[in-house]
C-alpha cells in the first residue's frame, strides 16, 4: 500500500490557568496576591526526514494533540509549559487546509515548521493588584485551542521523473541506471508507487523517478491519474519513454502524444520542462520504422535516443545527455505561494451588532479576552470587567449605536442590563 495524501487531525495545548492565591505565611499580614501564571500550551511541529517516502503511518494515526500547560499556583510558581508534538513527514509533504490553502513545503530534510503555536498561559492574581485594588481574588484563564483539518500531500523531490504509458519499460529503464529495485513484470500497473534511483554519471549524479499510472483520462483522474501526476510537478526533466516497437498493437506516436496531452491538461506550467524521449524496445519488430516515423515528425522538437533497457543498449548515452541537461537547468525549488495561517491572531477589537431595537451584542477579541478574566460570581472580576468596557470605548459605542437605559447587552456568555 502506497499513501501520498491523507487528511489528519492536529491541536496545540490549552494554556494553563492563571492562580487567584493570596499569600499567606505566620507572622507575614496582608501578604497579598501570589498567583503564579498558567503555562504555555504545547506546539505542533511538522519536520521533514528523507528516512521516510510515503505517507502510510497516517493510515493508522489521524489526530495529533500536543500537552497542555500546566496551571499555575502559590508564590507566584509557574506552570510548566505543555509538550510540543512533533509530526514527522517525507521530504516533498505540502500541508495544506481543509480549503486547499497552503500552510507550509516541508521542502528540505531536517526542515522544522510550527504550524499551530499553543495557548498562552493565563495570568495570576498579582498581575491585576493595583492601588485601589490590592487583593485581587480572580486570574486570567489559559487560551483554549481548537483542532483543525489539515491535508497532506506527498509530491515527490525528483531532477528526472520518467513518464508513459504502462509496460513501456520505465521500471526497466530505472532499475538499469540506478541502485533501485522496482518491481519489473509484463502486465500493466505493475508499479502501484513512485519509484525513486540515484543516478551516476561520471562525478554527477541525481535523482530519477517513476511515474506510474498514466493512461488516457489521467490528467481527469482516470486510473492513478491524479494519485501520481503530482509527482511530476517538482521534476527539472522528463523523459518521456515509448514502446517504439508497438507491441502492444498500439501506434507509439499517437501514445506520445496522448500522454503529453494528459500531462499538460493537469498542469499547464509542466509545458515549461525540457523533455527527451527514450525510444525502448528496439530490438522487437517494427520499432525501426516506427522510429523513422517518429523522428521524421518529432525529430525537430525532442531529442529521442533509440535503446533497449532490457539489454542496457543505448543507456549510456541517454544517461550522459540527461546529466549534461541537469548541469543547464535551475536546482529544485520549493513551490511558490502565500503561506496561510491555522490560527487566527489574537486581537482586542470589537464590534457592536444590532440584534433587534433594544438588544445589542459585542463580538470580536475584546470578548474572548474578558471571557477568560471575568467571574461573574466574583466582586473584583466584575468591577474589572465594567472598567474594562468603559476604558475600551465599548460602553460609548454602545451609546452610539441607540443603546439606552434598559437595553440588553450580550458580551459573550454575559448579559446585563444597560445603565446609561
Amino acid at each position: 500500500m502506497f499513501i501520498d495524501k491523507v487528511k489528519i487531525f492536529i491541536k496545540s495545548g490549552n494554556g494553563g490557568n492563571g492562580s487567584a492565591s493570596l499569600h499567606t505565611e505566620k507572622y507575614v499580614n496582608n501578604g497579598g496576591p501570589d498567583g503564579g501564571d498558567g503555562g504555555k500550551g504545547g506546539d505542533v511541529v511538522f519536520v521533514a526526514t528523507s528516512s521516510e517516502n510515503t505517507l502510510n503511518a497516517f493510515h493508522y494515526q489521524k489526530h495529533f494533540r500536543a500537552g497542555d500547560g500546566e496551571n499555575g499556583g502559590r508564590q507566584r510558581s509557574f506552570g510548566k509549559q505543555g509538550d510540543d508534538v512533533e509530526i514527522k513527514v517525507p521530504v516533498g509533504t505540502v500541508i495544506k487546509n481543509a480549503d486547499g490553502d497552503i500552510v507550509a513545503d516541508m521542502f528540505e530534510d531536517g526542515q522544522r515548521e510550527v504550524v499551530l503555536r499553543g495557548g498562552k498561559g493565563g495570568r495570576g492574581n498579582w498581575h491585576f493588584k493595583t492601588s485601589r485594588r490590592q487583593s485581587p481574588s480572580f486570574a486570567e484563564h489559559g487560551v483554549k485551542t481548537q483542532e483543525y483539518e489539515v491535508m497532506l500531500e506527498l509530491k515527490t523531490i525528483a531532477d528526472v521523473g520518467l513518464v508513459g504509458f504502462p509496460n513501456v519499460g520505465k521500471s526497466t529503464l530505472l532499475s538499469v541506471v540506478s541502485d533501485a529495485k522496482p518491481k519489473i513484470a509484463n502486465y500493466h500497473f505493475t508499479t502501484l508507487s513512485p519509484n525513486l534511483g540515484v543516478v551516476s554519471c561520471y562525478d554527477q549524479t541525481f535523482v530519477m523517478a517513476d511515474i506510474p499510472g498514466l493512461i488516457e483520462g489521467a490528467g481527469e483522474g482516470a486510473g492513478l491519474g491524479h494519485n501520481f501526476l503530482r509527482h511530476i510537478e517538482r521534476t527539472r526533466l522528463l523523459v518521456h519513454v515509448l514502446d517504439i516497437s508497438g507491441s502492444e498493437g498500439r501506434d507509439p506516436l499517437a501514445d506520445f502524444e496522448l500522454i503529453n496531452n494528459e500531462i499538460f491538461r493537469y498542469d499547464k506550467s509542466l509545458t515549461e520542462l525540457p523533455m527527451v524521449v527514450a525510444a525502448n524496445k528496439m530490438d522487437m519488430p517494427s520499432a525501426q520504422e516506427n522510429l523513422d516515423r517518429f523522428v521524421a515528425k518529432y525529430g525537430d522538437k525532442y531529442q529521442v535516443f533509440p535503446l533497449t533497457a532490457l539489454i542496457h543498449e543505448g543507456v549510456d548515452e541517454l544517461v550522459t545527455v540527461l546529466a549534461k541537461i541537469l548541469q543547464t537547468l535551475p536546482p529544485p525549488q520549493p513551490l511558490s505561494y502565500q503561506p496561510i495561517r491555522l490560527q487566527k491572531e489574537l486581537s482586542d477589537d470589537f464590534a457592536i451588532d444590532v440584534l433587534s431595537e433594544d438588544v445589542f451584542e459585542v463580538t470580536g477579541g475584546l470578548v474572548e479576552m474578558l471571557a477568560r478574566k471575568v467571574n461573574l460570581d466574583d466582586y473584583d472580576s466584575f468591577r474589572y470587567f465594567q472598567k474594562v468596557m468603559r476604558d475600551r470605548g465599548v460602553i460609548a459605542a454602545l451609546r452610539r449605536v441607540g443603546a439606552h437605559d434598559g437595553s440588553t447587552v450580550i458580551v459573550g456568555e454575559i448579559e446585563f442590563e444597560f445603565v446609561d
